[in-house]
């Protein structure tokens, strides 16, 4: 069966695919790609887990490409010449076919191609994906009128609009222009040719996320096959399969391919350091976010001393790489300071995320979210420490909690300000026509570390009023950090596009459930602004709306 036909029979197919997990980034090879942004990812786990509120995998927050996936932001549109030379082909310089009478193809749909291909890329490089799809559409016409029906060119034409539609998260719009360009390439180089595979990937990442798993699980494998063992893009094509089988569940299968597209990336390092050439990857980022992967489908599987073997390894690369000095390397610490933390090894997680702290403050401004979260994660090190505390050094434990504190206090200070000041800089972007994805991560992190800060404290408030030994207790403290939780999420979430988030649902429906707990179990009814039928109602809202969106994405 031909590739054209496999992918049309995958359109026809209906899935229905269980998935705990956002929305993914993709990444697309090209030579024209765009500074990666940087997500908040957070729970990609294969399987539904309830975890304990003290449990470190729900303070897990993932910076830059540290996100499990792996993936950046990238897009690809198609190359200017998407005909590239072929035994007895003669190209002049602009890149178009040539005629037998040595000419080249030319006329005015073309010359217009050309044109609306050139601006509708400016386009959109700049943001402004409104006309960049007025060009981009004008230019497949153009291309079609120009050069026929089924050129290549047609298919280079196809994948712009569809790269723009993905961007757009149009996804409806993109599958088909997507398949149109598999068909003409297919036909015009036939099944096997390399080019058919770049677009199947570009087809393959459209369907991962949108989390048609075995879509894309079947573009990847027909990529794969396409490419050989041989091609340079081989580790890349199991390295993305691998990701589909994990998120399929299918973790032994996912590793075994993942590792397989590190060992080749080795290779490649060990041939670069013997013929001294500039190509190997062994130590580079492609290689160092696909260990960060493998390291997270541990994490999930449980496999924390397998996790930590794995980024003690990142540590080591980025501090003889970078230095200290480098974001790079504190992502690194971060992560095995969070696996440290999973596995009770509470010390050198406190080490390792005050040493964090220390770059961080050199490197980023006061008050950036980053410090916000390294701050979160320091009280939820201190948390566990009186966890452990409780019952054989109480004062000890309450000395850990009021430490613990400080650092919520100044994570949900910098979270806040973060929020206010990003409300009114969202507004002037907007203004501008300035693409605001950048801004809405950024907003997202600070809204996701606010609400859990809170919802930290009233933990810690009760568990401080649960020891004897506390000399100042406050009956109100737990409940009034909750209902601040419910007032942020109010003010920062509701009216925007942070109200879709399933991660801020999430944390959002922790504290209403704890709140409910709360005043469930308070000893003297008092008036509080919210019911306990109110708060239930509003988790059952909350929980179906999750439910929906879990089902969007699968």
């Amino acid at each position: 069966m031909s590739m054209t036909r496999i992918m049309s029979a995958l359109l026809r197919r209906t899935h229905s695919f269980s998935s705990s997990r956002a929305p993914v980034s993709t990444t697309f090879a090209s030579s024209l790609s765009v500074k990666p942004k940087i997500s908040y990812q957070n729970d990609y786990g294969g399987h539904t887990r309830k975890l304990h509120l003290l449990d470190p995998r729900l303070w897990i927050i993932f910076s830059g490409q540290a996100a499990i996936l792996g993936f950046c932001g990238n897009v690809a549109l198609a190359e200017d010449d998407p005909i590239k030379p072929r035994s007895g082909d003669s190209l002049d310089g602009s890149g178009l076919e040539r005629i037998e009478d040595g000419s080249v193809v030319s006329n005015i749909h073309t010359s217009k191609w050309r044109v609306f291909t050139d601006s509708g890329r400016e386009h959109f490089f700049q943001g402004k994906l409104e006309p960049a799809e007025r060009l981009f559409g004008s230019a497949i016409h153009e291309a079609k009128e120009g050069f026929g029906e089924r050129d290549p060119h047609v298919a280079s034409a196809c994948n712009n609009l569809a790269e723009l539609y993905r961007v757009k998260k149009e996804f409806d719009k993109a599958e088909p222009l997507y398949l149109e360009a598999v068909s003409i390439l297919e036909e015009y180089y036939g099944p096997e040719d390399v080019r058919v595979g770049a677009t199947l990937h570009n087809l393959g990442q459209l369907y991962l996320v949108q989390r048609k798993l075995e879509e894309a699980r079947s573009c990847y494998e027909m990529k794969r096959r396409v490419l050989g063992h041989n091609h340079p893009d081989y580790a890349e094509t199991m390295y993305h399969l691998g990701t589909v089988l994990h998120l399929q569940g299918k973790d032994t299968d996912a590793e075994a391919l993942i590792l397989d597209s590190l060992k080749i990336l080795e290779a490649c390092q060990y041939l670069h350091d013997k013929l001294k050439c500039d190509n190997g990857q062994g130590e580079s980022m492609t290689y160092i976010r696909r260990l960060r992967y493998l390291s997270q489908i541990y994490i999930r599987s449980n496999r924390l001393a397998d996790a930590e073997n794995i980024q003690r390894k990142l540590l080591h690369m980025m501090e003889l790489s970078k230095g200290w000095n480098s974001m790079e390397t504190v992502i690194a610490a971060e992560a095995l300071a969070v696996t440290l933390q999973l596995s009770g090894q509470l010390r050198e997680a406190q080490e390792l995320f005050e040493k964090c702290l220390n770059t961080q403050k050199k490197l980023l401004p006061e008050g950036h979210i980053q410090i916000g979260g390294n701050f979160l994660h320091m009280a939820k090190t201190f948390m566990l420490q009186a966890t452990q505390l409780r019952g054989t050094n109480n004062s000890e434990a309450l000395s850990k909690l009021d430490k613990a504190k400080d650092y919520l206090g100044d994570s949900s200070r910098i979270a806040k300000d973060v929020l206010l000041k990003l409300k009114n800089q969202k507004g002037k972007e907007q203004k501008q026509g300035k693409s605001s994805e950048t801004l809405r991560n950024y907003e997202h992190a600070a809204l996701v570390i606010l609400l859990r800060s809170l919802d930290s404290l009233a933990v810690l408030e009760t568990s401080k009023n649960e020891i004897p030994e506390a000399k100042e207790r406050d009956p109100h403290a737990a409940e009034d950090a909750l209902l601040e939780c419910l007032s942020a999420y109010k003010e920062f979430g509701c009216g925007s596009q942070l109200q879709d988030s399933p991660e801020v649902k999430t944390e959002y429906v922790t504290c209403l459930k704890h709140l409910s707990v709360l005043l469930a179990n308070k000893e003297t009814k008092e008036a509080s602004p919210i019911s306990i039928a109110e708060l239930k109602e509003e988790v059952k809202r909350i929980e179906m709306d999750l439910i929906g969106s879990h089902k969007k994405g699968s």
